[in-house]
């Protein structure tokens, strides 16, 4: 059912960030798409692409369609910094008091993101849960994997840990200090998130096989990658709870009881 969102539920503003790499054949439409929804959502949006070093002009349809939509930004990374060296970027980026993120390869669509801003009322974080993940059964293994590894370490109890469909309070952003320049960037901020007492939603989302472009979150240097940080990331999260003991993190909203 689609949700609408009332003028109360609107937020004040919304930064939209669209991490990619070598995607030219669906930055255009995925930008098309965010430029329709956002007005209904926010008072003030923006949308920013990070290129991450990407070699097939993603960058450079990036720059015009700065010119062609309103509110669209592009950030360039070069070389490449891989997952969250990007998703760093655009939050580094992002002047909104609400930001959203989702890949670039299409395979999530944001008709569904008003009903994460209506949530929003309720939470510091609103993150998506695949209903039925339309990848192939190496990247589903790697990922049952990953999650067992990630739950065994952290004791982070959430349905999919790196959905990339998530609406974050920029305050709990600013407080994470985010480290991870690969795929584990999603399961720090929640581990953080979670150690900081935000208050976490947690909605379904579809997701859709992806129709162009390549995958390259199942290539061995990005696993490899993602492992190490695991390891390194265990040891900071105790120190993190040790500032965050001291310093308390200002998430900027209202505990519920």
């Amino acid at each position: 059912m689609r949700t609408e969102v009332t003028p109360a539920l609107r937020l004040s503003s919304l930064s939209i960030v669209f991490p990619a790499h070598n995607e030219v054949d669906n930055i255009e439409p995925l930008v098309a798409e965010a430029s329709h929804v956002a007005p209904r959502l926010a008072e003030r949006h923006e949308i920013i692409v990070v290129d991450d070093g990407s070699t097939d002009g993603t960058g450079d349809l990036a720059g015009e369609l700065a010119h062609d939509y309103a509110g669209v930004r592009v950030v360039r990374n070069w070389p490449n910094r891989g997952y969250g060296g990007a998703l760093k970027a655009g939050f580094a980026a992002a002047t909104g008091e609400w930001v959203f993120f989702t890949d670039g390869d299409r395979q999530f669509r944001l008709d569904e993101l008003p009903q994460f801003v209506a949530a929003s009322s309720q939470a510091d974080l609103v993150i998506g849960y695949r209903l039925r993940r339309s990848d192939p059964p190496h990247r589903l293994l790697n990922a049952w994997l990953y999650k067992r590894f990630v739950r065994s370490l952290f004791g982070l109890r959430v349905r999919d840990i790196d959905c990339a469909y998530k609406l974050i309070r920029r305050s709990v952003l600013d407080a994470a200090r985010l480290e991870s320049e690969g795929a584990l960037i999603s399961a720090e901020l929640l581990v953080k998130a979670l150690r900081m007492g935000c208050r976490i939603v947690e909605l379904g989302v579809h997701h859709y096989p992806r129709t162009a472009g390549k995958q390259s979150g199942a290539n061995l240097g990005v696993i490899l990658k993602m492992f190490r940080e695991v390891r390194a990331l265990h040891g900071k999260i105790r120190s993190f709870e040790a500032r965050a003991a001291v310093e308390p993190a200002d998430i900027g909203a209202e505990k519920v009881a």
